[in-house]
């Protein structure tokens, strides 16, 4: 069985792309997003088009700062909002475009890196494995 690709209302597809529903809607205006009526007859984007168009506009907040070329592919620029120490781990947490990351490590790395609350940091993370979950289980 086919699932049908999922309309997103302006609200929702402005979360999904961490800006306010007012972007969207200027987008739409300017003819950058298509928008359709629903049964209900609320403007919708469809998914796959969202999905194009966030791609496309995809920007890191800022740029790496460090200027390294690396092999990880999942770098996430931003800035620090919390570090909580002991004497041999600490929990270090960013906001990186909107979304919340958090890194344990070494106290000792935290001090070489002068990791403190606002400082500008690059969260990479390097996996063999990524879920992917869809709202409400199996289409």
């Amino acid at each position: 069985m086919l699932a049908l690709m999922p309309h997103y209302r302006i609200r929702e597809a402005a979360d999904l792309l961490g800006v306010s529903d007012d972007t969207v809607r200027r987008w739409v205006d300017a003819g950058d997003l298509d928008v359709t009526l629903d049964d209900s007859g609320r403007k919708v984007v469809d998914g796959a088009q969202l999905a194009r168009f966030a791609t496309q506009n995809a920007q890191s907040p800022t740029s790496d700062p460090s200027g390294v070329a690396r092999s990880a592919r999942n770098r996430f620029v931003g800035i620090v909002t919390h570090v909580v120490s002991d004497t041999v781990m600490s929990q270090v947490e960013m906001l990186c475009g909107g979304q919340r990351v958090v890194s344990l490590m070494s106290t000792e790395a935290v001090r070489e890196l002068g990791l403190e609350p606002g400082s500008l940091a690059v969260a990479v993370v390097k996996a063999t494995t990524v879920i992917v979950e869809t709202p409400g289980g199996i289409a």
